[in-house]
This record gives structure tokens, sequence and C-alpha cells, in this order.
């Protein structure tokens, strides 16, 4: 029986530039990072949340080849592919730490039926989202 999901692919296009926005502006951190004979394997997490990675991908070999490859690279510019969502206690304060780091948001924090959350795009075109939960989650009928 499965117990957990421990990696969660995100396709970037370059890993120095997503280490950059996801740990230098988003606040994560560094869980792996090796170089193997056939690719960077780079995984980074929410600090003091060790058991959920974020797998950077750069598409090409092993996974992809060439025509995948470029295929993803589109999607990725299109913000066809999802990034990641996370959770926060104070939606409003960290939009505005990030903004002041020069995140660009697409959504600034708006309330919801599920809490406030707010909307921005990796510097490759990944969408994002980051929600601070309501206590009590009702679903409109």
């Amino acid at each position: 029986m499965l117990s957990s999901i421990s990696h969660t692919p995100v396709y970037v296009l370059d890993h120095d530039a997503a280490l950059d926005f996801y740990v230098g502006k988003l606040g994560l951190e560094v869980r792996t990072d090796a170089q193997l004979e056939f690719m960077r394997f780079l995984t980074i997490n929410v600090p003091g949340d060790p058991h959920h990675e974020l797998l950077l991908t750069v598409p090409g070999p092993p996974l992809h080849d060439d025509a995948t490859a470029q295929a993803l690279r589109e999607l990725i510019g299109k913000g066809a592919l999802t990034a990641a969502l996370f959770r926060t206690a104070d939606c409003r304060g960290t939009y505005a730490r990030l903004r002041d780091l020069g995140v660009e948001f697409t959504e600034e924090p708006t309330e919801r039926f599920y809490g406030i959350d707010c909307a921005l795009r990796d510097p490759f075109g990944n969408w994002i989202r980051i929600t601070q939960q309501a206590e009590i989650v009702v679903v409109p009928s």
C-alpha cells in the first residue's frame, strides 16, 4: 500500500534560475543537488517539510527525446503546466514579502470560500497558488 507522495516534478528551463526563484525568493530549501552522469537531480522542499519534495526537471534526456523536450518547453512557456500549490498561515503577509522581493503576481490576495489565496508565475511560466486555508471549509451548493 502507498503511504505518501515523495516527489512531484516541476518542469523548469534552467536549474540555476529555478534555484534563484524557488530558494532565493520563495524561501524553499535545497534537499538534494546531485550531478548524475546523465542528469542533474535537484530537489527542493518547504523548510520543515522534508516529506514532499519538488523535483526541478529540465526537459530532455534521459526522460525525453528532442521532440518531446521541445513540446514541453513550449507548454511551460505558455503556462500550461502546474508548478505548485503552497499553503501559508498569512497569505497577505506572504504576498507583501514576495512582492517586495520582486516576485510578479498575476492575482492579489483574494478571499474565497476556502480561504485567501493569490497567484503568480515562476520565471518559466508555471503557475503557483499560495493559500491561507479557512478554518472551516464549506462547499457552496
